[in-house]
C-alpha cells in the first residue's frame, strides 16, 4: 500500500508497504481523510506527542474511512462497509489507572499514528475497539474531526460553565476556534480571543468572539472567570494565569514543548482561588463528538481550510507551504 512514512527527524518519504496483517480483534479501514495536527508537527520536529514516535512510523491519528476486512474475532457489530471515525488512544486496560477509569493516563498507552501506524496511508488496523460508526450524511472530511472535537469535549468537562461567565480563548487556531464555537453556543455571551494573526479576526468574529485582541500590540487588562490556553508556550501560559480574575479557572490545553517552564505566584493562586487545570487528550467523548458533528450543533466546514494530498504533506509540516493555514486535512479519496 502507499504509505507517508516518517523515516526520521524532519524527514518523510512515500513508500509501497505491505499491508500488516490484521490480529484477530482488530478490522482494517480503507482511508479517506486523515487531519494534520499540531501533534504530527511536534513528532515530525522529534518531539513527543501524547507519546514518543519512534521512525520509521506512519503518522496520522484524526482518521476516518470505510471497513473493509475484519479480523477473525470481532465481536462487535462491526461490518464491511461501515463508514467509520477513529479514536487512536489504545488503553491497556489493566493499568491503576485504567481500573480507575481513567483510561487516557494509562501506564502503557499506545496511539494509532503515534507509537504505532496511523491513518496517512491507504489503510490502517485498528482494534474494534477504537472505532466507531458515522452516520450517513456525515462526510468523511467532518469525521476525520471527530478526535479534536473530542479533546475539545474532554477539556470542556474538566471545567465549570456557566451562562453569566465571562472567557477568554488564547490562541486562534482550530481548536481556539472550536473553544469559541462551544462556549457561545451553550451561553456564554462574552467570549474574548487573544490572537496574533489579523487575517482570522473576521472569522473568530463571525464564529462568536466578542472582542479580537492581539496582545503585543495593544494592552488588555481585563479578568476572566473561564481562560483557556491553546498555545502552548510559555508566554501565553503566564498570561493566561495573570488574566483569570479571582476564583476563575485557567485551563492548560495548548501542547508546550516538555522542558518549558513558566513563572507563577503561589499567592496569587492561594489568594485569588484560582483553578488551573490540565486536559490530556480525549476519554470517553469520541460518541459525543460525532454527535454533535452530526448534529451540526459544532460545524467544523468552515474551520477546514486547506486539503492536500499525501505528497505535499512533508512540505507543510517542514513549513515550506507559507500560506495561513488554520486547519489541513489530507484527501486520501483523490
Amino acid at each position: 500500500m502507499k504509505a507517508l512514512v516518517l523515516t526520521g527527524i524532519e524527514q518523510m518519504e512515500i513508500q509501497d508497504i505491505p499491508d500488516e496483517p490484521l490480529k484477530d480483534n482488530e478490522v482494517k479501514i480503507e482511508m479517506k481523510y486523515a487531519g494534520i495536527c499540531g501533534t504530527d508537527k511536534h513528532l515530525f520536529n522529534g518531539l513527543p506527542g501524547s507519546a514518543k514516535a519512534e521512525p520509521p512510523i506512519i503518522l496520522g491519528h484524526e482518521n476516518s474511512g470505510v471497513i473493509t476486512e475484519l479480523g477473525p474475532k470481532v465481536k462487535s457489530n462491526l461490518k464491511v462497509g461501515d463508514r467509520v471515525s477513529i479514536d487512536p488512544n489504545i488503553s491497556c486496560g489493566f493499568c491503576s489507572f485504567c481500573h480507575d477509569n481513567k483510561p487516557h493516563l494509562c501506564e502503557n498507552m499506545e496511539a494509532i499514528g503515534v507509537t504505532r501506524n496511523g491513518g496517512m496511508a491507504e489503510y490502517v488496523n485498528v482494534p474494534e475497539t477504537n472505532v466507531y460508526k458515522i452516520p450517513d450524511h456525515l462526510s468523511f472530511k467532518e469525521a476525520a474531526m471527530a478526535e479534536p472535537v473530542s479533546c475539545m469535549l474532554h477539556a470542556i468537562n474538566q471545567i465549570d460553565i456557566k451562562s453569566h461567565y465571562t472567557a477568554l480563548v488564547v490562541g486562534d487556531g482550530l481548536l481556539g476556534q472550536l473553544f469559541v464555537k462551544y462556549l457561545t453556543n451553550h451561553g456564554i455571551k462574552k467570549v474574548d480571543v487573544s490572537n496574533r494573526n489579523p487575517k482570522k479576526v473576521n472569522l473568530l468574529k463571525k464564529i462568536g468572539a466578542t472582542t479580537v485582541f492581539n496582545p503585543e500590540e495593544t494592552e488588555h487588562h481585563e479578568k476572566y472567570d473561564i481562560v483557556i490556553e491553546c498555545v502552548g508556550v510559555t508566554k501565553t501560559q503566564e498570561r493566561a494565569i495573570a488574566s483569570a480574575r479571582r476564583g476563575g479557572q485557567v485551563l492548560m490545553f495548548g501542547v508546550g514543548a516538555p522542558e518549558n517552564v513558566i513563572q507563577i505566584n503561589p499567592y496569587d493562586i492561594f489568594f485569588n482561588e484560582l483553578t488551573i487545570k490540565g486536559a490530556f487528550i480525549n476519554p470517553h467523548s469520541m460518541n459525543e463528538a460525532i454527535h454533535v458533528l452530526s448534529n451540526k450543533s459544532l460545524a467544523v466546514d468552515e474551520l477546514i481550510t486547506h486539503e492536500f494530498s499525501l505528497e505535499q504533506v512533508p512540505d507543510f509540516l517542514s513549513g515550506k507551504i507559507k500560506e495561513k493555514i488554520t486547519k489541513a486535512v489530507i484527501n486520501l479519496e483523490a
